[in-house]
């Protein structure tokens, strides 16, 4: 039985894919199999996959028509053996210790369940990266189990082709839920309600390709209106459940897209929060803005740091302490 299982789903790769498998057959850890599912590809990738097989048998193959990434991501779990899996995208290239490292950590600390890594870009030429770049700079500084749930409803904590898991925690959640949404950050939300621990080695152990092509960029599933719903229901179905209220600091296009689906849901929104004195002592979605004092006769609520950038948001945590808001059960930040 090997040690590791790595579930590989390939569409369409040739292009990138023999790398991506080279840097899996140069790793440190010997005791590991690539279940690799070709998802009905075209382009030669199930040859290239087969040749690669041959030559390796802890390659192993599974074939089936275009069924999508999920249906993928499952049927490889379905065909894991060992009591660890780790993700790896066609696209990408793994650092020959990274499973060896990841599998170590998990199997001498029982606390952790789901484990990333740090990663860096692989930046394509045509690709508008900008943003991605500031997001895998956000991404890499969240280590441990506090930290990565402090900002799990922020975005995604997690690159998803650097995760490691217990493969029982994985098989708990279902597997992936396919649905009009992105995949990933669905997990880690199912996960964190389910009371698995997170953390990411510190060590960079990942290149993560960014492309043009990427289907987070032109998949409708990965568009920002999915990833709002999901953090709504998971709000819904947790913190906020038995009708609690919610307090919004921050009136501008987060806050109010907040505002606009949590009412959606029938959430009672009782004021915004906001330091711009243009807004305070308006009505926005029919809720009064409120200076940061006003905060303080808004306890029992659950407080939404809704903003967008990092430094803003750490401002309003600052403030929410200094008025004794306790993050996690009386404040969330949310984007």
């Amino acid at each position: 039985m090997p040690r590791v299982s790595v579930l590989l789903p390939v569409r369409d790769a040739r292009a990138t894919l023999p790398e991506c498998l080279r840097s899996l057959a140069a790793q440190t850890l010997e005791d590991h199999e690539v279940v690799a599912v070709d998802d009905g590809s075209t382009d030669g990738s199930a040859e290239v996959l087969l040749s690669e097989a041959k030559a390796d048998p802890r390659l192993r193959v599974v074939r089936t028509g275009p069924r999508g990434l999920v249906s993928a991501l499952n049927t490889a779990l379905l065909h894991a053996r060992a009591p660890l899996v780790a993700r790896m995208d066609a696209d990408d290239v793994a650092h020959e210790e990274r499973l060896a490292r990841q599998a170590e950590r998990l199997l001498s600390d029982g606390e952790v369940d789901v484990l990333g890594c740090r990663v860096r870009l692989l930046a394509e030429p045509g690709a508008r990266n900008r943003g991605m770049r500031a997001y895998v700079e956000w991404l890499n500084a969240l280590l441990g189990h506090d930290e990565i749930e402090r900002d799990l409803f922020v975005e995604s904590p997690l690159a998803h082709p650097s995760v490691m898991m217990r493969t029982s925690a994985l098989r708990g959640l279902s597997g992936y839920r396919a649905f009009d949404g992105p995949e990933d950050y669905d997990l880690w939300l199912r996960a964190y309600a389910a009371g698995l621990r997170f953390a990411k080695l510190e060590q960079t152990l990942l290149l993560w390709r960014d492309g043009p092509g990427r289907l987070s960029r032109r998949d409708p599933r990965y568009a920002r209106e999915r990833f709002l719903e999901l953090k709504v229901e998971a709000l819904a179905r947790g913190p906020l459940r038995g009708g609690r209220p919610v307090v919004i600091w921050g009136a501008g296009p987060v806050g109010k897209g907040f505002s606009r689906a949590l009412a959606r849901r029938g959430v009672s929104l009782l004021a915004f929060v906001e330091v711009d004195p243009r807004k305070i002592g308006k009505r926005i979605h029919g809720a009064p803005v409120v200076g940061v004092a006003g905060a303080e006769a808004l306890r029992g609520s659950l407080h939404l740091a809704a903003v967008g950038q990092p430094r803003a948001r750490e401002r309003i945590r600052a403030e929410a302490r200094r008025r004794g808001l306790r993050e996690g059960e009386d404040l969330l930040a949310v984007a």
